[in-house]
């Protein structure tokens, strides 16, 4: 028997940055995102011996270990022994040995969820070899508490919601990890139009999100007012974004993606930088009514929003800068598991 599972990445459309806590505990975060046709895929196959094998194929990385109740975290393949860890310890052994591979459609650290949402598949993948009884909130808060917790990397609480139920949310944040999933029921036809003018593009670049969100950490703890009040605006951003997409004021989402990027240079240092500017200062005279960072920021993807027949014009004044242009389509579905 074969196990897998598949989990989509997410583009996040407004309210970045306030499921991070300690913001999200003290004030309460509002984030609205999308998942998109691009995945995290993961494989379990049991092997006769009493090996494990854990390998990333899309990074060229590979491990092998003498069966264990535990597996070392040392910086090489930790998303993927991080999860095996915590299924052992919470419902026991698989019955044998196993080969672990993961692949990924995006690069690490390009902002569109990429470490949560493999987290997301593997715990998917071990669902469903060992049929454990894990509804969705439970998958993603387990999955959270992998990352945040057990493996200490900085980070917020949207990108294990959004690959674990899929389609278009808005979702709130609360204390005590805390998280309210809104499903939004859009007409097609207006995703249909915002997924024409919504522009994927990566900057060919990666970031390290940790240090940024660090930072935002730090601003929040320090009531740094400047921070803060832009993290505010962002939660209010994500209200406007969800009242534009149910009404189909789609010729406003520029304007909110425009007044969110504004906010966001507010939140951390090392959000925007001089490439970021110019790329988002070039697509604007393209044509785009406005933009965003996707993920943390420093790099990897942005987005544009395009209005009328203008993506041509400013998917020409992108390629200039020699990232990207990636397709897509919105997706319903989130987490996918099957065995063969």
């Amino acid at each position: 028997m074969i196990y897998r599972s598949k989990a989509p990445l997410r583009i996040g459309l407004a309210g970045g940055g306030t499921d991070v806590s300690p913001y999200s505990d003290q004030y309460g975060g509002a984030i609205l995102n999308a998942t998109v046709s691009l995945y995290a895929y993961a494989t379990i196959e049991p092997l006769p011996n009493n090996k494990i094998i854990i390998e990333a194929l899309d990074r060229k990385e590979c491990q092998e270990f003498d069966y264990a109740p535990s597996l070392p975290i040392d910086g090489t393949l930790d998303l993927l022994k991080g999860v095996y860890n915590r299924i052992y310890k919470d419902y026991g052994a698989p019955a044998t040995g196993f080969r672990l591979s993961t692949f990924v459609d995006a690069p690490a650290g390009s902002g569109l969820g990429t470490s949560s949402t493999l987290v997301v598949a593997v715990l998917g993948a071990f669902t469903e070899m060992l049929n454990l009884p894990l509804g969705e909130y439970d998958i993603a808060h387990l999955a959270y508490q992998i990352e945040r917790e057990d493996l200490q990397l900085a980070g917020g609480k949207q990108d294990q919601y959004a690959a674990t139920f899929g389609g278009v949310n808005f979702m709130e944040f609360y204390e005590n990890d805390r998280v309210i999933v809104n499903p939004l029921r859009i007409k097609q036809r207006y995703l249909y139009e915002l997924e024409n003018n919504l522009v994927l593009y990566f900057t060919a670049t990666s970031r390290e999100s940790a240090s940024i969100i660090k930072e935002q950490v730090k601003n929040v703890n320090n009531k740094n007012s400047k921070s803060i009040d832009a993290m505010h605006h962002l939660k209010e951003q994500s209200k406007r974004m969800k009242e534009a997409l149910l009404k189909g004021e789609l010729n406003t989402i520029g304007e909110i993606l425009d007044y969110g990027f504004e906010q966001k240079r507010n939140m951390a240092a090392n959000i925007s930088n001089n490439t970021i500017e110019s790329i988002y200062a070039a697509a604007k005279k393209a044509g785009a009514t406005g933009g965003k960072i996707s993920g943390a920021g420093g790099g990897g993807f942005m987005i544009f929003y395009c209005p009328a027949n203008t993506r041509y014009a400013v998917i020409d004044a992108l390629n200039t800068f020699g990232g990207e242009i990636k397709p897509y389509s919105f997706t319903q579905d989130g987490l996918s598991t099957w065995r063969i």
